[in-house]
């Protein structure tokens, strides 16, 4: 943790305490915090996976989740998202109430997510990847489309032009008729980052989006996190072990271990924590 204290970080932003208990940036106050966790917890056959989490994010906040392997991050984020229904707590999205909703709602109430393990559909076009997670968005009716009806052909028309524009975020339009599973593992994980952003989500959750990137895409990624923040207004949440990404540009971090948070604060504040240092690094022997 202590080189990444010469990490120049790319976000310099005030934090300020919210009034549910937690911190924001400053520029989100006024808004409804695109994300409240009061009290999460699961059980799997009485094991306690994760317990008592309590997290708030801003509007357009980029937020860092971190933790030692087998922390329960992934959990976190499978709670979040309605893979996993919570034996305890509550999830309100954009002030709603997410209980009782399944993966489907729940995305379409504004939450969308990257995978640890990319999951793209290898065989089909990198365009039509995309177009997958733009079915939000398709207005006309089944006649219409069953019998290619002029409102079906600009529909088409518009999610072509759509898909060529969010993958021009990563200057990936050229790659628009390729397979995807012919792409670069670099490329794949941008590809998921953008079929994702295709369902017009209000919080982004990226597990691990810099996994098997070299530090020169590393770098390029970060500056693509905020540009995908600024450019979209929505808050991002990532779960990252490259602590040099995280320290770089996460504004709000949480740190969790053995499924309960142990620290919460900004890069400063979390580097300089005994308790996380300790989870990172062992405690060290006396004598």
């Amino acid at each position: 943790m202590t080189q990444t204290t010469q990490k120049k970080r790319m976000l310099d932003t005030k934090m300020v305490p919210a009034p549910s208990h937690g911190i924001i940036p400053e520029r989100d106050l006024n808004s409804t915090p695109v994300l409240e966790a009061r009290h999460l917890g699961i059980e799997f056959g009485g094991l306690k996976a994760v317990e008592d989490f309590n997290l708030i994010i801003g509007k357009t906040e980029i937020a860092g989740l971190i933790g030692p392997n087998g922390a329960g991050k992934t959990t976190v984020f499978n709670l979040l998202t309605k893979v996993y229904q919570p034996t305890m707590g509550t999830v309100l999205l954009n002030g709603k109430d997410t209980a009782g909703m399944n993966t489907v709602q729940a995305n379409k109430l504004g939450i969308a997510r990257t995978f640890q393990n990319i999951r793209l559909f290898d065989n089909m076009t990198v365009e039509d990847n995309v177009r997958i997670g733009l079915h939000n968005q398709v207005k006309y009716g089944m006649f219409t489309g069953i019998f290619r009806l002029p409102g079906y052909w600009k529909q088409e028309k518009r999610q072509h032009e759509q898909a060529l524009e969010l993958l021009s975020i990563f200057d990936m339009q050229d790659l628009a008729g390729a397979q995807a599973g012919s792409l670069p593992y670099g490329a794949q994980r941008r590809l998921e980052i953008v079929r994702a952003l295709a369902t017009n989500p209000s919080l982004l959750l990226l597990d691990e989006p810099a996994a098997g990137m070299n530090p020169h895409e590393t770098e390029e990624l970060m500056r693509n996190i905020i540009k995908i923040r600024d450019q979209f207004q929505i808050a991002i949440m990532l779960i990252e072990h490259d602590m040099n990404l995280v320290m770089g540009i996460c504004e709000g971090i949480c740190v969790l271990n053995y499924g309960r948070i142990i620290a919460k604060g900004t890069a400063d504040e979390i580097q300089a924590n005994p308790t996380v240092i300790e989870a990172y690094l062992g405690k060290k022997k006396e004598g």
